[in-house]
């Protein structure tokens, strides 16, 4: 694929994230707050930020790949509280039965609809499980501390060594774990966040593209199909984008960083943006925080 320009207002991604930012943290974005994303509910029998935790967020997140993230993570819980299927979650265990029942394996990651493609699904966590088991003694936190809690340099290990790390290593799954591991699991030790891109899918792409914080180069819109076949420019576009847009941005004594916009540009996207070509997209547009600066808005 050839070089697509895609124009940077990072002007707009300034007053885009005030907005959006402060909505998440009150009144919410449709009423959507923190609390209501599915990564947030902590299966029982797990102590936040606890060895167990974060290997739930990160076998989970490594398969978080065309999917629906409410079902996903539902069962992923399920499958964590289920005594018959909570071994999927112990590098250990998972390590001692791979050679010898890797149909277990995928049975098991079936039973709660944790997986959906058998196949890719459990060789991608076995691979997971089998270097945090080799490599990290199956514990993550020492992982952290072998790379003094750097962010850079976690994720630089990651990309490093990329059979190690199936999809996990992946420019959308690497920064959206890490930034799990600061806002789910409570890890206020790491460093070098803001460093780290936003992590692009389909809703943050979406939610840009509406806001003109990414433009055409004659300032239009994006279509859906130029955002498809020109993804790689595209996402580095929206990664620089919101590098620059919040950089210096202090919102009630807090010094934004990109990754800090992920969660209200998913929430804005998954219950707004991808939504408006339905018939309640009239409403939708008027109950938006930031219908004064989406230019898709004007069209309904």
């Amino acid at each position: 694929m050839g070089w697509f320009e895609v124009i940077i207002d990072n002007q707009q991604g300034r007053k885009v994230a005030e907005i959006l930012y402060n909505s998440f943290n009150t009144t919410g974005i449709f009423g959507k707050s923190k609390k209501d994303l599915p990564e947030n509910m902590i299966p029982k029998g797990i102590e936040k930020g606890s060895v167990e935790h974060i290997l739930f967020l990160t076998l989970t997140v490594s398969i978080d790949y065309m999917r629906d993230a409410d079902q996903l993570w539902c069962s992923a819980r399920k499958t964590y509280e289920d005594p018959n299927t909570n071994y999927l979650f112990v590098p250990k265990e998972v390590y001692k039965i791979k050679d010898s029942s890797m149909n277990k394996i995928k049975e098991d990651m079936k039973k709660h609809n944790l997986s959906k493609r058998s196949e890719k699904d459990a060789e991608i966590w076995v691979r997971l499980s089998t270097t945090f088991y080799e490599k990290w003694e199956g514990d993550p936190y020492n992982l952290f501390k072998n790379f003094n809690w750097d962010a850079k340099r976690i994720k630089e290990e990651l990309t490093e060594f990329k059979y190690d790390y199936p999809y996990l290593r992946g420019f959308k799954i690497a920064p959206l774990w890490l930034r799990m591991l600061r806002d789910i699991a409570g890890l206020e030790n790491l460093k070098n966040l803001e460093k780290i891109p936003i992590p692009v899918d389909v809703h943050i792409a979406r939610a840009s593209n509406f806001l003109g914080v990414i433009k055409n180069d004659d300032g239009s819109i994006l279509k859906e199909d130029e955002l498809r076949k020109n993804y790689d420019n595209i996402r580095k576009a929206i990664r620089k984008a919101w590098f620059e847009s919040v950089k210096g941005l202090n919102i009630n004594g807090k010094e934004i960083i990109a990754l800090d916009m992920d969660e209200p540009l998913w929430l804005l996207s998954r219950y707004g943006c991808s939504k408006i070509d339905k018939e309640n997209s009239k409403k939708l547009c008027s109950d938006c925080v930031v219908k004064d600066l989406c230019r898709k808005v004007k069209n309904y």
